[in-house]
């Protein structure tokens, strides 16, 4: 894998992968409107987003009828520099028609222990919790909380 991150001006830069995909990255350091995330927030993103694509994935090969998914990533840093990643909560939201609670904790097993390779490597320097809440959809964007728990590898 290869990206290319090239300076535009004071802290902003355009990140490109190999693919040609392009993300705007900032930082507050300079005073002003960052314009994009910060790289680490794109840490944060990219370890959401690789747990929430297997997840999604694995659901719908279980035949799950997923209406609604979203992974949130609670990340707690360190006060002093280089303020590392000290603790993480992911927080799958499952919403669908008679979702599995078996599923969906085997989903997150999977990604969390053999397929997020963001996982693999940020669970080596900081603790990472998962928590997932599993949802009945009902009219509209409607939908009742049918239960609620935490995945452990212990």
């Amino acid at each position: 894998m290869n990206v290319q991150v090239t300076w535009r001006e004071n802290l902003f830069f355009t990140g490109t992968t190999e693919n040609g995909s392009t993300v705007t990255l900032g930082s507050r350091g300079d005073g002003t409107d960052r314009g994009g995330p910060s790289p680490m927030e794109m840490i944060a993103l990219g370890l959401a987003g690789c747990t929430a694509m297997d997840v999604i994935s694995i659901l719908k090969k279980k035949r799950q009828q997923i209406t609604d998914f979203v992974v949130e990533a609670h990340v707690d840093r360190a006060e002093e520099h280089p303020r590392v990643f000290t603790h993480v909560i992911l927080e799958y939201h499952v919403t669908g028609k008679n979702v599995d609670p078996e599923a969906v904790l085997r989903s997150i097993e999977l990604s969390t222990t053999k397929y997020c390779p963001a996982h693999a490597m940020l669970s080596k320097v900081t603790p990472i919790e998962a928590r997932y809440h599993i949802y009945e959809a009902r009219e509209g964007r409607e939908r009742e909380l049918v239960t609620s728990g935490e995945y452990s590898t212990e």
